[in-house]
């Protein structure tokens, strides 16, 4: 069965996509608010395809703000980078460059206001992030990173990358740390059916030294490698 759920999950998910990237090139000339309209209804359709297609239950432990905060998330698959429009009101996502040479994805997430990470190129391009990133976050936005600075493998536990530390001091914000165990479901050709679990860990304040910060993150962005279980009265999402 998780065969032939996967076979109808990717033309019907992937080729519905490729319209609403089109529907979002055509959306910017109205204007952000309907640009956002688009990448909400691209994000919702996602969760009811992982739901009724995949027969992946979403849950979410914890509230997760959103305010102008950096949070801090485990990246297991493309699941949670896709899901990140839809789990927050108007986020800003740090993304790899790569991804903004998608033609027509690329100039709508810029506009969007995604953050376009180049790793290789050092303190400058470092700075050109935290300066658009100051601006998203007087925009009162969340900003989103995936402080691993690729998909690791579930179980994995890599350091964090540095630049992530240096966001941290230089932006001078409070980390939001979530956990999400999509790997073992999600980030394979055939995707099986289950739990995907988002956990938001407490918020770790500004200002702290940077191994303690780091000690912090890292804990709790790998809590669900242990396989611990749901508390009881944990709803799933869309219930």
């Amino acid at each position: 069965m998780p065969f032939f759920r996967s076979l109808l999950f990717y033309p019907v998910f992937y080729g519905f996509s490729a319209l609403m990237v089109i529907a979002s090139v055509l959306a910017i000339p109205f204007g952000r608010e309907a640009l956002k309209k688009v990448v909400l209804q691209w994000g919702g359709w996602h969760l009811w395809c992982v739901q009724n297609i995949l027969d992946i239950t979403i849950v979410q432990e914890g509230s997760i703000p959103d305010e102008p905060v950096l949070i801090a998330v485990k990246h297991e698959s493309f699941f949670e980078a896709i899901d990140m429009p839809r789990l927050f009101r108007y986020p800003t996502v740090f993304a790899k460059r790569e991804l903004f040479w998608i033609p027509g994805w690329g100039i709508s997430a810029k506009i969007y206001g995604l953050i376009p990470v180049a790793r290789d190129k050092g303190a400058r391009a470092l700075r050109e992030m935290i300066a658009t990133a100051k601006l998203r976050v007087a925009e009162g936005r969340p900003l989103i990173i995936f402080p691993e600075g690729t998909r690791v493998e579930h179980g994995d536990e890599p350091p964090l990358q540095s630049g992530f530390a240096g966001m941290y001091k230089l932006l001078g914000l409070p980390v939001v740390p979530v956990a999400v165990n999509s790997g073992p479901l999600y980030h394979r050709l055939v995707k099986q059916p289950g739990t995907i679990t988002y956990r938001v860990g407490a918020t770790i304040p500004a200002g702290l030294p940077r191994a303690e910060m780091e000690r912090r993150v890292h804990r709790a962005i790998n809590v669900l490698n242990s396989g611990e279980s749901i508390p009881t009265g944990t709803l799933p999402v869309g219930a």
